[in-house]
């Protein structure tokens, strides 16, 4: 990267790091640009050319925030244990990752910002959740009759249920059995 690019992604993450703070403290209907501006030192010119408008620094962090669970699911991905593991330990993984932002004071109640982060969340989300369906699939974990597209779309139910479980306040111990559910059926193991 030359110093342009450079500086020009120091400022995006300002931006972003500003908006995360900020959205975690106010919500993200009691932020406007200008504030996002004043928090990162960058003029609210800049933030509109590198985000198009609030809603797209709220797709960014969303990106930011789901960074670390792409990761460790990809490490997971790569080990070499029982496929039924990686999906518990995956599934874990999400629940405790996945609504950052949403599990704030302030944010919970913002339906602006829980839909906008959920739907920038859920295309990431399922795109890992695909590669771990493709995987369960070859290993013979997951039964080869049922369809990807079925599978994505009970994966996309529950993260409906995930967003208002964040909003109601019992979002562990609900995803917890959820997760037992998706894992070993009605019946268990």
């Amino acid at each position: 990267m030359n110093k342009f690019e450079v500086r020009t992604q120091q400022k995006k993450d300002a931006i972003v790091q500003a908006a995360l703070k900020l959205f975690k403290e106010k919500g993200f209907v009691h932020v406007s640009i200008k504030d996002i501006a004043e928090e990162s030192g960058v003029s609210s010119v800049s933030l509109y050319n590198y985000f198009g408008s609030k809603e797209g620094v709220v797709k960014e962090c969303a990106n930011v925030l789901m960074q670390n669970t792409i990761r460790m699911a990809t490490e997971l991905l790569n080990q070499d244990i029982e496929f039924k593991d990686k999906l518990s330990r995956v599934l874990a993984i999400c629940a405790d990752q996945d609504y950052q932002l949403l599990r704030t004071p302030g944010a919970v109640e913002d339906q602006v910002l829980a839909s906008l982060y959920s739907e920038s969340t859920n295309k990431i989300r399922m795109e890992l959740i695909q590669e771990f369906i493709e995987l369960g699939k070859k290993e013979g974990a997951i039964h080869s009759s049922v369809s990807l597209e079925t599978l994505l779309e009970l994966l996309n139910a529950v993260g409906t249920l995930q967003a208002s479980w964040a909003r109601a306040g019992n979002y562990n111990h609900k995803m917890a059995e959820l997760n037992q559910l998706l894992l070993f059926g009605f019946i268990g193991r």
